[in-house]
């Protein structure tokens, strides 16, 4: 089995959005350098970010997030972010009626049931789970090996909560990775 990382990029007071589910300057750092992090053209960070960042995304097998992320993007386009073969999504609805269903997208009532699902996906690939609700779900129910952060130097105030709802205290270990790039500090801590 692949290991399981929770991940977003988060401001100093812990939101990954504002109420609104504006990241605002959450992701300045991935356009504010010159080395492109993939295809796109768009994504261009410091080297720093790069050395960082790329090597994790080309182990990510499998992403799982929730139905807002999916419905915010428009499911984008049918289309996995960043060259990730399948995504999972954590809901209780079905995928839209007009919904591709060739696309590799997933659509898995419960957290632990779509752990299981991307898991068997990735291939012992990692499975990336996004922060936010199904995050905090995941490291509630253990499912998480590692907590990966871009921590940005902004105060956001209030809004959505980088592991969610999340109420009760869990250790991690001290991180094993820090690393300072323009706009942000990449950190990894691994899960007790």
């Amino acid at each position: 089995m692949g290991k399981v990382v929770l991940y977003g990029s988060v401001s100093v007071d812990g939101f990954i959005a504002d109420a609104n589910d504006d990241p605002g300057p959450l992701f300045d750092w991935l356009t504010i350098g010159d080395v492109p992090l993939d295809d796109s053209g768009f994504l261009k960070v410091t080297q720093a970010s790069f050395d960082h960042v790329r090597p994790y995304w080309d182990e990510i097998g499998v992403t799982v997030t929730g139905r807002r992320v999916f419905d915010l993007t428009d499911g984008w386009d049918g289309t996995p972010p960043s060259g990730i073969d399948h995504v999972v999504i954590v809901t209780h609805r079905p995928a839209p009626a007009d919904w591709n269903t060739d696309a590799p997208f997933h659509f898995v009532d419960g957290i632990e049931a779509a752990v299981a699902q991307a898991q068997e996906l990735a291939g012992g690939r990692v499975v990336e789970i996004a922060a936010g609700d199904v995050g905090g779900q995941a490291l509630a129910a253990g499912l998480v090996d590692e907590v990966r952060m871009d921590v940005v130097p902004v105060v956001l105030g209030s809004g959505r909560r980088f592991f969610g709802p999340i109420d009760a205290p869990h250790l991690l270990t001290e991180p094993d990775v820090v690393i300072r790039a323009e706009r942000v500090l990449h950190l990894c801590y691994p899960v007790r």
